[in-house]
Formats: structure tokens, C-alpha cells, sequence
């Protein structure tokens, strides 16, 4: 290898021959010569030179790193112009690493080196030199500055500090996609030599990648490369310093690369017929069996969508995607009966959610399969005509007549005889009775509809073949009215009417009430007796809507006259038989302002004429607590 040192020297060869040096040297340059023997001149008073070898002006020993000899290192000489080798000159060596690292011999000035050097821990070693006169010791010259660089030897391989790698880089990605980029860094001097100079290469991981050998990026080397056949590559990556030149170092370092899933695959069922058995007792909503297509693809490029093609089972039957399995969960929408239709066939498509249109484009992504469901027959419980039943009776109607029937049938191919039962557990079953056989349904006791309106109660019915195969049915009894009760005037039985009242004026409006259930239209009639129909004081204005106002027929009335007036009110129905009540109503005379406000309703004091005398008075005050009582 060629060293700093030995190019020195192979310069001072090439460049030998006649020079003169100057006659007076700066004192106090710092510049030191170094010949081809590694040494450098300190400076100093010189005698004039004659023709001497050329030299090159230099202020730095080079001294190789690791070395392994037995002796300590040779490094160079420091010499003084004023050594005339009389040994009256001492040489000494001051700074980093003096002592402990370099060594001088004082009296030939030879540097040695004491141990081994590492570049990667300190590359250069600033050093002073001095040359002392043994007797005085006095310098001879000012102190001079040097460096001794530890000159690199490649012992440092390349290493992949971020390794090992993970990349990824989607599949039937072209030739030369990026993947990643790796670095490795070498220790050894950059500048000097190939020793950190690193090129980059694959051993293993051919022929899918590929690496540029001076930047280190990755790149696919295959076209098409599918996830579905390979999806890990595990890609081995070396960096070798020297160029890459025999003798280099290396260092390894490993890149695991998947591939990514796209949508290149198709669902495709495994057969194109899938057979399904399904009782025909399966209920709404519930899952009668599953299908399922198969997509090589991961994620949600493998999501799959079922759908039913219009045909003989869209109506009947829907399907929808188990999201954890990708199965095709195919549910019933609609009752299923043997006795009608025994079997359906229909088609399911099964597609992708999420499509690439790079491969779709290429032709259907879907795939078709046949389902054929077989309808099971089931024993099953008899069937009544009506989801629910409705009967009307009229209260009064006698105990044992038939009021209505239920009629339930087993539909089953091997039809079975019904029998009828009244669910015990309902309200109706100690008033109606039904034929066991027949489904008739009659009275068992007295209706009273004010007493109870309604009866709703169920009946069971069962097969005879089968008496735990049992159906129920709701029944509802309306009791119809029977006119039984007459109307009565609905509150208030009193009213008032002021004493300055005028003919024709309402003061009071009055309806009526019937306890029976009134059948929608009926209607109230009002009138006056006809015994109080002579010459009344008020009289009764029927408005025809159910209500009445009672009309005062009298120009004022006076309290000292009659404080109260009974007015009997006569009120039908219309239903049959037509009931009718008499009412009385109470009207009080009362004292009111000009626009009809009540003042005062109380009995007030009755002042006569002056001049009757103390009996009279007696008289009259004695009739009228007699009255009043």
C-alpha cells in the first residue's frame, strides 16, 4: 500500500536536484522542511548553503493506524540547523499525546510511536518541538508547531445502522418501482484512499430486485410480481467499501419487502350449484343458509357483495354479507309452505366492493352460482280463517243463543279433525260457551252492557292427531245497547233571570245525558209539558243539535211578586223503544245592572205604606215567616 510517507519519498526522488535555500531564513517561521528521511528542520540562524537536494516545505508526519509491529513505530526526526552533532543539543516534545503516545530521543530528535493508533478514535495529534542547549539550557530557536496524522488503513466495514429494513411496494407494481432506499457508513477516511468509498449489491433476492450500486435504492426487478403466489421476500444487501475491489470489507444487512394487495382477483364461487333445505316452519327474517365465494385478494380488496338476480326467489328470499367470514348468509323474507310450493331455484352474483380499474377493465369481476331450496314439510298446528274475530250481541239476548262461529283448518297432506277450546285464562269464559267440534260460540249467562261493553277472549284450537300442535285466536264481543234508559237533563237544574229581562231573551242553554250507548245519529227532543204550556212564563227553544235554551216570555219580573218559577222540561230520545224523562228546572229572580249583570239574588226587606197599624204589621211579618218556612 502506498503510504503518505513513502509518497514523500517517491517525490523527493522524482524532484531531485540543485537548489539553492535562502541565505537568512525568517527566524520565526513556523514552516519546518521535511526531506525524504521524515525530518523536519527546525528553525534557526543558518550558515550559507551550498547546493543541497531540493525539499519540499512541510509541517506534518504521517504514522500508519494499527500498527502491529515488535518495535515502536518509527515516526520521524526533528533536527536543528544548529545541531553540528556534537552532541551539545537537546531535543524536546511537548503536547498531545507527548509521553504517552510519541516519544523523542533528546539527543537524535527520532519520534517514535509507543503504541498502536486508531483514526476512528483521534486522526491527528497536535505536537511542539523545541531544541535546548545542553549547557545553558537556553532555546536555540523559538518553540515550532507540527502534526503527526494517523494515517487510515481500511479496518472499518460498511454498516447499515438503520437495518434491518422493512418495505413494501404494491404487487403487479412494473419493473423499476421504487421499494427503498439503504445506506451504509463506513468509518475510514473519505478522503483518503477507496477505503470509504461503498458500492452496493444484492446476494440474495435476485431475480425479483434490484439495487443501484452507488445510491442504494431498491427497485423491483420483475414484472407482475403477484401477492397471491409469493408475498414476503426476504432480500439480502451488502455494502463493500474499496470500490467493491478484492480485498474490500462488507457489511450485510437484510430488507424484508411484502408485497401489497390490489384488487386483481375476481370472487369466484368453488361450484355453481349450492342445495339448501329449509323447514317450511322457519321464520321471518331468520337465516336458512349460507354460500360463499372465494377472493385470493386481502383486506378490503377481498370484501364481497352478494346480491340475488331477479327471478323465481327475489321476492321470497334476500342474502347479505357475514362482514367476518365473507360468506353469503341467505335469509327468508316471507313464509315458506310445503302445501304451496315445494322447491325454488334462483341465481346469486358475488362482486367486489372495491375495484381496481386497472384489472377490471379487463373483463367481469364477478361471479355467478345457482341456489336450489327444498321446502320441508312440517307438522303444523291448524290454521283459523281470521286473524281475529268480531260478534255483536244485544244485552238482553237469552242465555244458549248462538252469537258467531270460528273455523279453523289443518293444512297439512295428512289432514287431521280440529277440536275448540275457550282459553281459560281469558275474561270471557264464564259467559260464553263454544261447540268443541262445530267452533260455534254462544251465551252462557245474562249480558248487561252498562255493566260490562266489551268481552275479549281467545280460542285455542288443536289437532286431534296432535293435540300439543295448538293455534290461538283473539275474539271480540261487542254488547250491543238496548234503549232501556230514559234521557235527563245534564247539569244545571237552576239558572236565574234578572227582573228587567225582556220577551225572548235565552238564560239558559241545557243538554241531556242517556246512560244507554246511543247509536251514532241519535237524538234529543226538549218541549214543555202540556199542562205548562198555557200561558208559561218561560217556554223551552229546542236548537235540534241536542241542546235547548230556556226563553223568558215575560216583560220583567219582580222579586216581591215571586222570587222563584219551577219550569218542568220534557226530553226524548230516538231510539226504540223512545224513552222519555221530565226535568225541573229551578229559576230564581234576581236583581241585575243595565247590561244583565246578577247583583244580588237574596231576599231583601219589603217596605209597605206608611200608616198601618201594629196589628197589621204583626199580621204580615207572621205570614211571612210562615212562608218562608
Amino acid at each position: 500500500m502506498l503510504t503518505r510517507n513513502s509518497l514523500c519519498l517517491l517525490l523527493w526522488i522524482l524532484f531531485d536536484g540543485g537548489l539553492l535555500t535562502p541565505l537568512q531564513p525568517q527566524p520565526q517561521q513556523t514552516v519546518a522542511t521535511q526531506s525524504k528521511e521524515n525530518v523536519i528542520h527546525l528553525p534557526g540562524r543558518q550558515p550559507h548553503f551550498q547546493r543541497v537536494k531540493r525539499g519540499w516545505v512541510w509541517n506534518q508526519f504521517f504514522v500508519l493506524e494499527e500498527y502491529m509491529g515488535s518495535e515502536p513505530q518509527y515516526v520521524g526526526k526533528l533536527h536543528s540547523d544548529l545541531d553540528k552533532g556534537e552532541g551539545t543539543v537537546k531535543y524536546t516534545l511537548s503536547g498531545d499525546g507527548a509521553g504517552t503516545v510519541f516519544t523523542i530521543d533528546e539527543t537524535t530528535g527520532d519520534i517514535h510511536a509507543i503504541r498502536s493508533l486508531d483514526r476512528e478514535e483521534k486522526p491527528f495529534y497536535t505536537l511542539r518541538a523545541q531544541a535546548v542547549d545542553i549547557e545553558t539550557r537556553k532555546p536555540l530557536e523559538p518553540e515550532s508547531e507540527f502534526i503527526i496524522k494517523v494515517q487510515d488503513i481500511n479496518d472499518n466495514e460498511p454498516k447499515f445502522l438503520d437495518g434491518p429494513y422493512v418495505a413494501s411496494v404494491p404487487e403487479m407494481s412494473p419493473v423499476g418501482a421504487y421499494v427503498l432506499q439503504v445506506k451504509a457508513t463506513d468509518a475510514d477516511d473519505p478522503t483518503y484512499g477507496n477505503s470509504a468509498r461503498v458500492v452496493y449489491s444484492i446476494l440474495q433476492g435476485q431475480p425479483y430486485f434490484s439495487i443501484d450500486p452507488k445510491t442504494g435504492v431498491i427497485r423491483t426487478a420483475l414484472p407482475n410480481m403477484d401477492r397471491e403466489v409469493k408475498e414476503q421476500y426476504q432480500v439480502l444487501i451488502q455494502a463493500k467499501d474499496m470500490g467493491g475491489q478484492l480485498g474490500g470489507l462488507a457489511g450485510t444487512t437484510i430488507v424484508n419487502i411484502t408485497l401489497t394487495d390490489v384488487n386483481d382477483n375476481p370472487p369466484r364461487f368453488p361450484k355453481s350449484i349450492f342445495h339448501l333445505k329449509v323447514p317450511e316452519s322457519s321464520p321471518i327474517g331468520s337465516a336458512i343458509g349460507r354460500i360463499r365465494a372465494v377472493d385470493p385478494d386481502f383486506g378490503k380488496n377481498a370484501e364481497i357483495e352478494y346480491n340475488i338476480v331477479p327471478g323465481d326467489g327475489g321476492n321470497l328470499f334476500d342474502i347479505v354479507t357475514d362482514e367476518d367470514t365473507q360468506e353469503g348468509i341467505i335469509k327468508l323474507k316471507k313464509p315458506l309452505d310445503f302445501e304451496t310450493k315445494k322447491a325454488y331455484t334462483f341465481k346469486v352474483e358475488a362482486s367486489n366492493l372495491h375495484l381496481d380499474h386497472r384489472f377490471h377493465s379487463a373483463g367481469p369481476f364477478k361471479d355467478t352460482a345457482t341456489v336450489k331450496i327444498s321446502v320441508l314439510d312440517v307438522d303444523e298446528p291448524p290454521v283459523f280463517s281470521k286473524p281475529l274475530y268480531t260478534m255483536e250481541v244485544y244485552e238482553d239476548t237469552p242465555v244458549g243463543t248462538i252469537i258467531g262461529a270460528v273455523t279453523a283448518q289443518d293444512l297439512d297432506m295428512g289432514s287431521s279433525a280440529v277440536r275448540y277450546f275457550i282459553d281459560w285464562k281469558s275474561d270471557g269464559d264464564s259467559y260464553f260457551t263454544i261447540d268443541g267440534t262445530e267452533g260455534t260460540i254462544a251465551t252462557n249467562e245474562l249480558l248487561d252492557r252498562e255493566s260490562t261493553a266489551q268481552y275479549n277472549f281467545s280460542i285455542i284450537a288443536s289437532k286431534v292427531s296432535n293435540p300439543l300442535l295448538t293455534s290461538k285466536v283473539n275474539i271480540l264481543i261487542n254488547v250491543l245497547d238496548v234503549n232501556e234508559f230514559p234521557p235527563e237533563i245534564s247539569v244545571p237544574y237552576e239558572t236565574a233571570v234578572c227582573e228587567n229581562a225582556k220577551p225572548g231573551q235565552i238564560i239558559q242553554t241545557v243538554s241531556a245525558a242517556d246512560r244507554d250507548l246511543s247509536p251514532a245519529g241519535q237524538q234529543f227532543s226538549f218541549r214543555l209539558p202540556p199542562e205548562a204550556a198555557i200561558k208559561p212564563n218561560f217556554t223551552v227553544h229546542d236548537f235540534r243539535n241536542n241542546t235547548a235554551g230556556i226563553e223568558t216570555r215575560r216583560n220583567g219580573y219582580s222579586r216581591r211578586q215571586q222570587e222563584l218559577y219551577f219550569l218542568p222540561v220534557v226530553i226524548e230520545d230516538s231510539s226504540y223503544p223512545v224513552q222519555s224523562s221530565t226535568s225541573t228546572m229551578t229559576i230564581r229572580v234576581c236583581r241585575c245592572d243595565s247590561d244583565g249583570t246578577i247583583l244580588s239574588c237574596n231576599v231583601e226587606a219589603i217596605f209597605l205604606p206608611v200608616g198601618l197599624s201594629t196589628g197589621a204589621l204583626i199580621a204580615i211579618l207572621l205570614c211571612i215567616v210562615i212562608l218562608l218556612g
